[in-house]
């Protein structure tokens, strides 16, 4: 385990010579105009999460897009901001996206090209020129913002995802100076899925610019370097898990990201968590249902929400036992709702919740409660502390923060479903595993979790809280640092 302290110390000690920028295309805090006058909220996202926490940590800058809609109302004149506002630790500095770039560059070739080729799960993927140019364009945007703020310094650039991919290169080619690390969030298919787009030499190239490049796991480490094998004349060392090419060598690592273990379960046993719970239980009407299950997803065809439904419709049919007695909350909010695939999502999980509602209800219950909106990190451990059993059933995940988020947070009498292609699954062995695919199965571990004993489930929640605890956010980031380091 590492602890806050021990990062904070490592950056001290390593990195003070060097300015840290962590580069993202989701900002960890946003500005919006109320009633009450502008306010800041953080997003709901894992990746925002866990970084906020390392950055609290040992300073440095945050390079964002600012989508806030008063996010220019509060920055100064070089686009920058202190945040926390309630406690400023670091500096984050907003670059300002056009419509026309953000559809090409967000919406488009990000979300509807490289989201879709990388995860399996059988959305076919849209190639367009146009996109393809305001992907580049809006790289090369951060990269001025970046070398703007470097100037000459020794820095340490920290990468973040798919968003980002011709970064590295554009960075190191205007100063090799500069260190990079680039981490891919999301998986790395394989060289057969990933060959057919069109602009595959060009991605490679830039993230071959980062001196080094890290997966959550080793899984998608190999898929990443056989595709280099396929589509570049370059050496690849599947021993050393390096690559040269252009006379640079980047090494690719497997690192799996964390959270914080502490903070979150500090905050989830405090009067506040437990007093909102209580509230959440009356106001849903729910205080007296005997098992209730809980899954915070983003709207996104990823993360198996139409599976899931499908399978609590055939637990209530195949054990009859649970109607009345059972209450699913899934929670989260809307996710790119421009795009077409989105839209056809959103309506088909309306029209499933309607069908498996209808279906069941009687006496005022209803066995999926629906709540598509943005929650805060209490109300999210409200839940979690609230909930009998949580599912992630992703079809296809990187790793999967929701899962680790739950167990930290949650009660020790729980149990967690979690699907076998995520890449939580490697670390957390004693969840209960579900094939998302097949709502026979997966029926049958629900029936599973609610009929194990407190003691098993206790024993389960405990290994995996240990597990959690000592391979923290904290850890994730003084790995890919102590890495960089001995090779820049």
């Amino acid at each position: 385990m590492c602890t806050k302290e021990e990062l904070k110390e490592l950056v001290a000690e390593k990195l003070r010579e060097n300015l840290f920028v962590v580069v993202s295309n989701r900002e960890p805090y946003i500005h919006k105009f109320t009633p009450e006058g502008v306010e800041c909220s953080k997003p709901a996202s894992g990746l925002v999460t866990a970084l906020d926490s390392v950055l609290q940590s040992c300073g440095g800058i945050w390079v964002a897009h600012g989508s806030g809609e008063a996010d220019k109302k509060v920055v100064d004149k070089n686009d920058r901001i202190q945040v926390p506002p309630e406690d400023p630790r670091y500096t984050l500095k907003r670059i300002w996206l056009s419509k026309e770039e953000e559809a090409g560059y967000y919406y488009g070739l990000s979300n509807q090209t490289l989201w879709p080729l990388c995860h399996i799960v059988y959305q076919k993927p849209v190639f367009s020129r146009s996109d393809w140019e305001q992907y580049k364009k809006v790289n090369e945007k951060f990269a001025q913002s970046i070398l703007e703020e470097v100037k000459g310094k020794n820095a340490f650039v920290f990468i973040q995802d798919f968003h980002l991919t011709l970064l590295p290169k554009l960075l190191k080619d205007a100063d090799p100076n500069i260190k990079v690390a680039h981490f891919w969030h999301i998986p790395w298919p394989n060289p057969e899925a990933f060959r057919i787009c069109p602009w595959k030499q060009e991605i490679l190239e830039g993230l071959l610019g980062a001196d080094l490049l890290g997966f959550h796991i080793g899984y998608h480490t190999d898929n990443f370097l056989d595709t280099i094998n396929q589509v570049l004349e370059a050496k690849v060392d599947k021993v050393a898990s390096s690559v040269v090419y252009g006379g640079h060598e980047t090494l690719v690592k497997a690192f799996p990201i964390g959270v914080d273990f502490e903070k979150i379960s500090r905050s989830a046993v405090g009067q506040k968590v437990e007093k909102n719970s209580e509230f959440l239980k009356k106001q849903l009407n729910i205080s007296n249902i005997k098992y209730v299950g809980v899954g915070a997803d983003r709207i996104d065809y990823t993360k198996g929400i139409p599976e899931r439904f499908a399978a609590i419709d055939r637990l209530l049919e195949k054990y009859p036992h649970y109607q009345g007695n059972f209450v699913f909350l899934q929670v989260g909010a809307l996710s790119r709702i421009h795009i077409q695939a989105y839209k056809n999502l959103n309506d088909e999980i309306n029209s499933l919740v309607e069908r498996i509602n209808w279906k069941y209800s009687s006496d005022g219950w209803i066995p999926i409660v629906m709540m598509r909106r943005h929650f805060t990190p209490e109300d999210l451990m409200s839940f979690y502390r609230m909930s009998d059993f949580c599912i992630c059933s992703s079809l296809h995940d990187g790793m999967n923060l929701v899962c680790k988020e739950f167990v930290s947070a949650a009660r020790d009498e729980t149990s967690l479903l979690l699907s076998r292609f995520t890449g939580a699954a490697r670390e957390l062995a004693d969840s209960v595993l579900i094939n998302p695919y097949d709502p026979e199965s997966f029926a049958d571990a629900i029936n599973q979790s609610l009929c194990m004993s407190n003691e098993e489930k206790a024993k389960r929640v405990a290994k995996m809280k240990e597990s959690i605890s000592e391979n923290n956010i904290y850890k994730w980031a003084a790995s890919i640092i102590r890495a960089l380091l001995k090779i820049a």
